[in-house]
């Protein structure tokens, strides 16, 4: 396994924060997101009883700013404080394209849910947040934080919504098979589901989070000429 250094977090996070190709890449997604939103609820007939379940970090919100912080401070790059902090007190930007995209989608009657590993003992906060950033459907019994899996949470909206669209930054945000296994099923699994992606299933860029972080690289072998 490979060490993870400074260095390595500073670079995914110069990349979230400052690269102008992240944001071309979000309003992308949101583009794209907005396609598929239109074609589902044309092919519904209206937005009575469809649903989008969204991801709030590095999704809908940027918090590259806290993470530019923790490089600063060592061991706070994975410091449940230093988060909890931030989701009270910090004061992340929208991703480009969340606000007018999650507009249209409460314009077409569809229903909004926020599903998020964010700290439920936050979720006052957090809903004062995305409710200051003017985002609609901003509501307790919408925004699901961390408690029961990701997996159970989107099982709960499907009881009584069409889930048309999946919108998150990692993985497990679209499916529990995900959650918990190894880099290589990851891939596995990715291939299989190859067909959701672009359609229901939008993942957003994240530099800084995730289990390949601790993968080893691997070089070409060729020999490198000598000089």
């Amino acid at each position: 396994m490979t060490d993870r250094t400074p260095h390595d977090h500073a670079i995914a996070v110069r990349y979230q924060q400052a690269s102008a190709e992240v944001k071309a890449l979000q309003r992308q997604c949101y583009a794209l997101a907005t396609l598929r939103l239109r074609e589902a609820v044309d092919q519904a007939g209206g937005g009575a009883g469809l649903a989008v379940v969204s991801d709030i970090d590095e999704t809908i919100l940027d918090n590259s700013a806290v993470m530019a912080m923790a490089m600063h401070h060592e061991g706070a790059f994975h410091s449940a404080d230093a988060w909890k902090l931030w989701e009270r007190e910090g004061d992340p930007h929208l991703i480009p394209g969340a606000a007018d995209f999650l507009a249209l989608a409460d314009s077409l009657g569809v229903t909004i849910f926020y599903v998020s590993d964010r700290f439920d003992e936050n979720k006052l906060a957090t809903i004062a947040t995305l409710s200051r950033l003017g985002l609609p459907q901003v509501r307790a019994e919408q925004v699901l934080l961390f408690g029961p899996p990701k997996a159970e949470r989107r099982a709960a909206v499907e009881r009584d919504h069409r889930v048309i669209l999946h919108l998150g930054d990692t993985l497990h945000d679209f499916d529990g098979c995900f959650a918990g296994v190894t880099l290589a099923d990851q891939h596995r699994l990715t291939s299989e589901n190859a067909h959701r992606f672009g359609l229901d299933w939008i993942v957003f860029p994240n530099a800084a989070h995730g289990t390949w972080m601790e993968a080893d690289l691997r070089p070409w072998t060729a020999p490198y000429p000598a000089t």
